[in-house]
């Protein structure tokens, strides 16, 4: 399979304007690689924008803070989200975390009479998961591999010395984010358009929507009432609400972002 590179990324994402938190990626190399953690961090940043996401990276305290709130609304404790209805976009929609569990540098050498040749190869496996925060379900949760190459050459005693390279970690850390953020759009991309009715005007009816919402002019929403909670008999956790179907709504217009 072939994947596209992170600059391409955007044209693949179709959903709405989200904010994806990113928490520090934790170092779980056996030799703890210096600067891996910190590496995978700032290029997920970048890859995440370039998917036509917005990316807010968390500090310690506020992802002890994100993970006691999930911890509560998976237990069924607190049941209202992260997100407040009239709030927006402005919250955190959705987060990711991860770790990086392997990381090696080889090298091959191919040597003719005249000529060799040294191709620097780093490999890197990258642990990871995407949650929705509102709900603290884990949507995605899976580990990948990345590869980097990079061949010098030169005649027999000239210009083929390697020396240490930082461009083949990040490389490497490159393609492995790279695969992953495109298997969380995919996943993205199925969740259907959720919102709010924010105020009921006569024929007109207000939602919580905008321009980040993406949705175009002509849109036709169904419009659900919540009814009683659906409780797990053996956990005792709510996992859902009946919902019962009341009408529909069209987009005509977006007031603002």
């Amino acid at each position: 399979m072939s994947w596209p590179a992170a600059g391409r990324l955007g044209s693949l994402y179709r959903g709405p304007d989200y904010n994806v938190a990113i928490l520090q990626f934790n170092n779980k190399t056996p030799s703890k690689v210096l600067g891996v953690g910190e590496a995978a961090t700032d290029i997920l940043r970048t890859i995440v924008k370039k998917s036509g996401l917005e990316p807010m990276v968390l500090t310690a305290g506020e992802m002890k803070e994100q993970e006691r709130l999930i911890e509560l609304q998976q237990t069924g404790a607190l049941k209202k989200g992260l997100k407040d209805a009239a709030a927006g976009f402005a919250p955190v929609d959705f987060r990711i975390s991860g770790a990086i569990t392997a990381y090696n540098e080889v090298e091959e050498s191919v040597n003719t009479i005249l000529t060799q040749s040294k191709t620097a190869i780093a490999r890197v496996q990258v642990d990871y998961a995407l949650v929705d925060v509102a709900t603290g379900q884990t949507l995605l949760s899976d580990s990948g591999l990345g590869e980097y190459r990079k061949k010098t050459g030169g005649l027999l005693g000239m210009g083929s010395r390697s020396t240490a390279d930082p461009g083949l970690r990040d490389g490497a850390l490159r393609d492995a984010l790279t695969k992953a953020m495109t298997r969380m759009i995919e996943k993205l991309n199925t969740i259907p358009f959720r919102s709010r009715v924010l105020l009921v005007d006569g024929p007109n009816v207000v939602i919580r929507a905008g321009t980040k919402s993406r949705l175009e002019p002509g849109t036709v929403l169904g419009v659900y009432r919540n009814g009683a909670e659906l409780v797990d008999p053996d956990t005792g956790r709510v996992i859902g609400r009946r919902e019962k179907k009341i009408g529909e709504i069209t987009i005509t217009t977006h007031q603002s972002e």
